[in-house]
């Protein structure tokens, strides 16, 4: 195409195949997923927010986090389990243009809550006895909304700009809409595909990554020096948020790895999980391993359970 073909108004996904009575089974298994996520998350929001007890900061933390769960979940999910279903594999540009905002405010609200609550996990262990003046709740407030609004005016602008480039195509080779596709469709250079564009992209990630790994070597040299009972409490308060993060990032680079290649050249099998680890496995992630690992949580539900078999006996 030349740059006076007009933009289109609809984009097509082309990495779906015709699978037969197959795709009931596919939409079957997603949405088991898709329920799975909810479930999960919903049961960590309201743990959190009726037990009075677990009304501190790393628990408004983990709240947030199964929030922000749901948030990109439904940003992907009820798309994906209609195409499944779907013919058809058109999607608007106005529909693909939210897709493309709600998913990436996802990835940039989960890299800084697990950032925030790094912070949070170094004060409370390196200066216990500042915690509570240093984590006051409007402190907690004032991070929260540092985290959330910080990726939402960044993307709002990169959303803007590239919303408006002329575009020489139509098929995206991917299962949702991302940034890097449509991006790649367009007419005219932009600074958003130029490798500045990509090296601000990867900045993003390192940063917080470095601030994280630079809490964790100040909380190890602190438990190397203190007796084995605290260093013990203060490992396992540590342990999910290190398998959480760790988990996000290998998510993040997983999407970022396949954005650098051309995606009709990548078998369709390794696109498609690629595509969807960072959509899956932390949403899933993030629930089990609070609720199994934290004491506090893990307690609380339990009780609930046992309670509601005392209420309601089979």
């Amino acid at each position: 195409m030349n740059n006076n073909t007009p933009t289109p108004y609809y984009f097509q996904f082309t990495v779906f195949t015709d699978s037969g009575s197959l795709k009931y089974v596919f939409f079957s298994v997603c949405l088991l997923i898709y329920m799975t996520i909810i479930s999960a998350n919903v049961v960590i929001i309201l743990t959190v927010c009726l037990e009075k007890s677990l009304h501190q900061p790393m628990y408004i933390f983990i709240c947030c986090l199964s929030l922000n769960s749901l948030y990109g979940s439904a940003g992907f999910f009820p798309r994906f389990l209609m195409d499944i279903l779907s013919d058809t594999h058109l999607i608007s540009r106005p529909l693909c243009f939210v897709q493309i905002y709600i998913l990436n405010t996802y990835k940039g609200h989960e890299l800084n809550i697990l950032t925030v609550m790094a912070y949070d996990r170094f004060a409370a262990i390196c200066h216990p006895l500042h915690y509570h003046s240093k984590m006051t709740f409007r402190k907690v407030l004032y991070l929260l909304a540092l985290a959330v609004l910080y990726p939402v005016c960044i993307l709002s602008y990169v959303f803007y700009e590239f919303s408006h480039l002329p575009l020489c195509g139509y098929k995206l080779h991917r299962i949702f809409c991302t940034s890097y596709s449509v991006i790649k469709l367009s007419c005219v250079e932009t600074p958003l595909n130029s490798t500045g564009g990509q090296l601000l992209a990867v900045a993003s990630i390192f940063i917080p990554l470095s601030f994280v790994l630079y809490t964790y070597v100040r909380i190890l040299l602190v438990c190397r020096r203190s007796l084995s009972e605290f260093r013990g409490k203060a490992l396992q308060t540590c342990l999910p948020h290190i398998v959480t993060f760790v988990n996000f990032c290998i998510s993040l680079f997983c999407d970022i790895l396949l954005s650098q290649f051309k995606v009709e050249e990548v078998n369709s099998l390794i696109s498609i999980v690629l595509s969807l680890e960072f959509l899956i496995i932390p949403p899933i992630n993030n629930p089990l391993v609070y609720g199994l690992n934290l004491p506090q949580i893990r307690g609380v539900i339990f009780g609930f359970l046992k309670m509601h078999k005392i209420v309601c006996p089979l």
